[in-house]
């Protein structure tokens, strides 16, 4: 098993060190640039667009409104990525991991919207909400079936499989310390609630997550603004640590500046899952009047989870004082942090966070994979049988070794993210030309907007539900 682990570390190094980051990066600010810094310029229209999701309900039974999907997207968002990624990112690249993680969500949120607004674009009609994602629009789109198929191949592992390990290692890691909680029996009864849920199908997952993500979401930000009300004084030095960590120059000097960016952005890209090609799935399914529009709300989806979520983490251990030397990480980190702020219930806190966001991400990752196997097969006997894979990994995350699970995950995500940005840079166009349309009615009307197909002469017979 040690072999195995090594060799996927090195794996790792080379596609995250020579591939990933530059691509990340580099496609996150060209798209930035290409939208007018839409992730910025559109801020207020985000929120604006989330606010009319939640009061606007359904068009019609059995569809997914804008706010429930951006709440799956969330879900798949915000887990253990926020509590346990952020920890480890601290444990291994120390504050300036931190500043990292910020970056790659700023930079990649232009590509969160991009892909988001892509997969309405191509999204189509299924037994009972639309669905789509990275797998449709590499179809449809870049009339490469092949290509959709790959990628629908690797997602069902990566998510359905792989991440959703992760986020039962933490949930079990976090009740044993805690409460001493057997693993075993803790990760059966969460792979029964799991069958529970996923067998209900994408509508109860729309549901479910509705309700436990703001939250548990709200829960954990009031909790960190009351710790941060109580610290107020050690702030200013805290960011000092981050941006100096970061960009200093003993760091570069010693050579660990590599490591402080390869946590950031792997973490970052962990939790916030900008370009990796998830979220469509997700931005798909919601029932709009155009495709920007979701866009706009996934896009706002990546600070929600980075520059909140995930910085609250972050804020939280830094002003606990905890030791940040490797010696403890993951969920324990965070953990002890808590613990040193707010006494014992500190821990217990967590380990309840970390029950709910572990649990969405669950079925909010799961969702993603049962587009993507109706998009290899509309076979039902291959949906089930998923279904049983999916919670038999729920089991084995709950009792596997932490650094072999997160090792996996980040060799999946790595693969996937490579497929999707190759798409959203040959389709990238069409997104932006779609954000136009959305702008040029905008200035006329902010209610009656509607986009239709035929306004994009390049979408003439690749898209069915824009007619």
């Amino acid at each position: 098993m040690e072999t195995l682990n090594n060799w996927i570390i090195s794996v790792n190094d080379f596609i995250y060190t020579y591939i990933l980051i530059a691509a990340l990066i580099v496609i996150g600010l060209y798209f930035t640039f290409k939208s007018k810094f839409v992730q910025f310029r559109d801020i207020r229209e985000m929120f604006r667009l989330l606010g009319d999701g939640i009061a606007g309900g359904k068009s019609h039974k059995n569809s997914v409104t804008s706010f429930q999907a951006f709440c799956i997207a969330t879900a798949s968002r915000v887990g253990t990525g926020n509590l346990a990624g952020v920890a480890t990112a601290l444990a291994l690249g120390g504050p300036g991991a931190i500043f990292w993680m910020w970056l790659i969500a700023l930079v990649g949120s232009a590509s969160a919207f991009v892909e988001s607004t892509l997969a309405q674009v191509y999204k189509t009609k299924g037994e009972r909400t639309f669905i789509g994602g990275p797998a449709f629009y590499m179809e449809r789109g870049l009339r490469r079936r092949w290509m959709g198929i790959l990628f629908a191949v690797i997602i069902t592992i990566t998510f359905g499989l792989v991440f959703n390990s992760v986020q039962a290692n933490t949930v079990t890691f976090a009740f044993n310390e805690v409460f001493g909680t057997s693993r075993v029996w803790f990760g059966a009864i969460l792979t029964a609630f799991t069958f529970l849920v996923i067998f209900g199908g994408i509508h109860r997952i729309a549901v479910i997550s509705g309700i436990l993500v703001p939250l548990m979401a709200i829960a954990y930000i009031l909790l960190a603004v009351y710790i941060l009300g109580t610290r107020a004084g050690m702030l200013p030095g805290v960011m000092g640590s981050i941006f100096s960590n970061a960009l200093g120059f003993e760091q570069f000097a010693g050579g660990g500046l590599g490591v402080i960016v390869m946590q950031g952005i792997r973490r970052g890209l962990f939790s916030n899952e900008a370009g990796m090609g998830s979220a469509p799935n997700a931005a798909a399914t919601a029932d709009v009047s155009h495709p920007a529009k979701q866009g706009l709300i996934q896009a706002l989806s990546v600070f929600t989870d980075t520059l909140i979520i995930c910085s609250c983490t972050a804020f939280i251990i830094l002003l606990s004082g905890v030791p940040l030397d490797g010696s403890v990480k993951g969920i324990q980190l965070t953990q002890m942090a808590l613990t040193r702020e707010i006494g014992s219930t500190g821990g217990q806190f967590i380990a309840v966070a970390i029950l709910l966001f572990a649990f969405s991400s669950i079925v909010g990752n799961y969702s993603y994979c049962e587009t993507n196997l109706l998009f290899i097969s509309k076979n039902k006997t291959y949906l089930q049988v998923y279904r049983v894979a999916v919670g038999a990994m729920v089991m084995f995350g709950s009792v596997a070794a932490l650094d072999l699970v997160w090792n996996l995950a980040d060799l999946a995500m790595a693969v996937m993210t490579v497929i999707n940005l190759v798409a959203i840079v040959l389709l990238g166009k069409i997104a932006l030309k779609v954000l136009q349309d959305y702008q040029r009615q905008r200035r006329t009307s902010k209610k009656n907007i509607i986009f239709k197909a035929f306004s994009i002469p390049e979408l003439k017979d690749s898209t069915s539900e824009w007619e």
